[in-house]
């Protein structure tokens, strides 16, 4: 007997659940947007409200540490709220789901007030499969799939998989390796030491935000 592809998918989430197994990714998977930090300069002029002026300065100040740092730099070009949204919907700096500000969740394009409360009630959140069960019951599978890829869980440097890390915006099989070879770490120095020797001091500050010394 042949099974469906919602059949399979149902297996294998039920597998996942019974040996207590995390799905790979701690990066919410895109669906509609890039990371703005490090989205090339093509691909941001065509997004909207972009000027030429504008994605010059935005690279230049990459990497933003925050959304609210970002959504400050946009408004100070003369964007207004509404334009800023609108520009989210295609490239966004992630939040950190358990330290993320009532500020940086309101940016996330149909958060609104509710994910506030809900983004905070849940956690300290440990895997998507938690995310996708407790925001599901509010917003549906469709719109929290939407929220996720806004959003990550951070990546433990000693312990993650190949796929964890691959999960991370511009990370790739070569800081798979890295990330591997100097375990255990033990320091954030350690990290901008190590991994600043191959991609330099800016890209390494930028991995960084989306990890965490286990």
């Amino acid at each position: 007997m042949k099974l469906s592809l919602a059949s399979l998918a149902l297996a294998g989430a039920l597998l996942t659940t019974v040996l207590g197994m995390p799905p790979a990714a701690q990066v919410g998977k895109p669906m509609t947007i890039v990371d703005a930090n490090i989205a090339p300069e093509k691909e941001l002029l065509g997004m909207p409200h972009m000027s030429a002026a504008i994605v010059k300065g935005l690279i230049d100040k990459r990497p933003f540490a925050s959304i609210t740092d970002l959504n400050a730099y946009l408004l100070g070009q003369g964007l207004t709220a509404q334009q800023a949204m609108e520009f989210y919907g295609r490239a966004f700096v992630h939040i950190n789901l358990n330290t993320a500000t009532p500020e940086e969740i309101l940016l996330v394009p149909g958060a609104g007030k509710r994910m506030v409360r809900e983004f905070a009630e849940y956690g300290p959140w440990k895997t998507y499969a938690q995310f996708d069960k407790e925001i599901g019951k509010y917003v549906g599978a469709e719109q929290t799939a939407k929220l996720a890829q806004y959003t990550f869980i951070p990546v433990k440097l000693n312990t993650a998989t190949d796929a964890d890390i691959l999960s991370i915006p511009g990370a790739g099989n070569r800081m798979v390796r890295e990330f591997k070879e100097y375990r255990p770490w033990k320091t954030r120095e350690q990290f901008m030491k190590e991994i600043g020797k191959y991609v330099g001091p800016k890209e390494t500050e930028r991995l960084w935000r989306f990890v965490v010394i286990d």
